[in-house]
């Protein structure tokens, strides 16, 4: 059976995994990239030391193999802004998809209905850390940048681009925030409307799907492979997880309890409602009939490792913590609204912030975190119902290895949920779409995965808290400025 080494290029993680043909995973590798914290929110990488990553990965995982693997697959973070030349070298760092530099401009543009313009032909919310935005501030302050620039594009196609010496984009990247999915082409009024049309000319066309690159000379010496080696530059890390968590049928759906929240779910069709909440996205897949309806919240496991060390406590607490409170949190309740850039789905309001409430002299360490990890599951269910979650519910990320919190997760969103055996969902994923773009006609094997049921005895707690947390967000977003729905 042939051997495909996926690659998760993460924002502060790199995985590389490599997957036999039934989908067994026979050696992996990680290593820690660099993120520049700077103040005003902004947030950067640099280029050089994510590729070095990727090299450092599957050099490792290749030599585990005591041979080359049939293929490379990539996938990684989305959104964010990695400005190159046409030789693939940055042209200044990477601007993270967690920068905040262009809140208030995405605060004005909420306001004056910028958002809405574009939205009404894309389908997809706009927040700071997305091209919309990041490419108007740029235009404003470093237009010298721009000039410089050939591509303006993301992680993914960034890597690849230095591995293969060709741009190849996947349309799932190019979404946000000037795509309609419906056409995989760029909304020139999406353009217009941030004011960002005299720049269409970094943008590159989505590739076509089932597109395979081959290494040139750079990328194998790199990755200490053979010249030609197929690569794939496959959809962004969520996509890829719903994929790799067999998200297959329409309506079913996937939760990525990870350092954000993304809730994903798969449909047939593309409803452009201009008079919806202009948030999320509608993620164009490896199939030209089917899409992923996207609400990815900023905060996840980001808010959960905050309050752990607030209380002086670390992921290994985590279960005997939750354990400790009683579901409920004794009435604390919480809002996990922590990230410098806001919240982005199902609401963008770049103001958004955290909240523990119910607080007195009884209040443990355990309930604040319980209060938040609870909170993170409202919020998630908040997601899943914009998206139109309707049928199966995967839940994949780092989250899922706290048995308690897993548990916590089923019985705030009230249903059964499917957490896969394999813990590399995206690499999994990537890995699926390189063997149908390599053997067209390809169906990814059935994954294994273990079920957590909702416990009947804490739905009505449950189905109050969530009542109670929409009704306390809708007061709270029209104190940030924000539209209550």
């Amino acid at each position: 059976m042939s051997t495909i080494i996926g690659v998760d290029i993460g924002t502060s993680v790199t995985k590389a995994v490599a997957f036999d043909g039934a989908g067994r995973a026979r050696a992996a590798a990680v290593r820690r990239s660099h993120v520049e914290m700077l103040p005003g929110g902004r947030v950067e990488q640099d280029l050089d030391d994510v590729v070095t990553g990727v090299g450092e990965v599957v050099r490792e995982v290749a030599h585990a193999l005591g041979g080359p693997p049939d293929a490379v697959a990539l996938t990684g973070q989305g959104d964010g802004l990695w400005l190159r030349d046409a030789g693939g070298r940055p042209v200044r760092p990477a601007i993270s998809w967690m920068d905040a530099r262009a809140s208030e401009l995405v605060t004005r543009w909420l306001a004056d209905g910028t958002i809405g313009a574009a939205y009404a032909h894309t389908g997809s919310g706009m927040f700071p850390g997305c091209h919309g935005p990041l490419l108007h501030w740029l235009q404003q302050h470093e237009p010298k940048t721009l000039d410089r620039a050939a591509v303006a594009g993301y992680c993914v196609d960034a890597v690849a681009q230095h591995l293969t010496g060709r741009v190849c984009l996947d349309a799932s990247d190019a979404t946000l925030p000037f795509l309609d999915p419906r056409t995989r082409r760029y909304a020139p009024e999406a353009l217009a409307a941030c004011g960002v049309e005299g720049r269409a000319d970094l943008l590159p066309a989505p590739a076509a799907p089932g597109t395979v690159l081959g290494l040139d000379g750079r990328g194998a010496r790199l990755l200490g492979l053979a010249e030609g080696l197929p690569v794939v530059a496959g959809p962004y890390d969520l996509p890829a997880c719903a994929i790799g968590s067999g998200v297959r049928a329409v309506g079913d759906g996937v939760l990525i309890l990870g350092t954000t929240l993304a809730s994903q779910v798969l449909t047939d069709r593309v409803d452009l409602d201009p008079l919806a909440e202009p948030a999320g996205m509608w993620l164009c897949t490896p199939d030209p009939g089917r899409w992923l309806r996207a609400m990815p919240a900023m905060v996840g496991t980001a808010a959960l490792e905050w309050v752990l060390a607030l209380v002086g406590a670390t992921t290994a607490d985590v279960d005997a913590l939750l354990t400790e409170s009683p579901p409920g949190a004794r009435g604390v309740h919480a809002f996990p609204f922590l990230s410098e850039a806001g919240e982005r789905a199902p609401f963008v309001e770049p103001s958004a912030q955290g909240r523990l409430d119910g607080l007195s002299l009884a209040t443990g360490r355990a309930d604040a975190v319980r209060a938040v990890c609870e909170a993170i599951g409202y919020a998630a269910r908040h997601c899943l119902e914009a998206a139109g979650l309707s049928g199966d519910l995967a839940l994949c990320g780092g989250g899922t290895r706290s048995v308690m919190w897993a548990r916590l997760m089923a019985d705030v969103l009230g249903r059964p949920v499917r957490i896969p055996l394999e813990e590399q969902v995206g690499a999994l994923g990537v890995v699926s779409v390189a063997r149908a773009s390599l053997s067209p006609g390809y169906e990814a094997p059935p994954g294994r995965h273990r079920v957590v049921e909702p416990r009947e005895d804490v739905r009505a707690l449950y189905e109050d808290g969530y009542g109670r947390y929409r009704a306390g967000l809708a007061t709270a977003r029209a104190g940030w400025g924000g539209r209550a729905r």
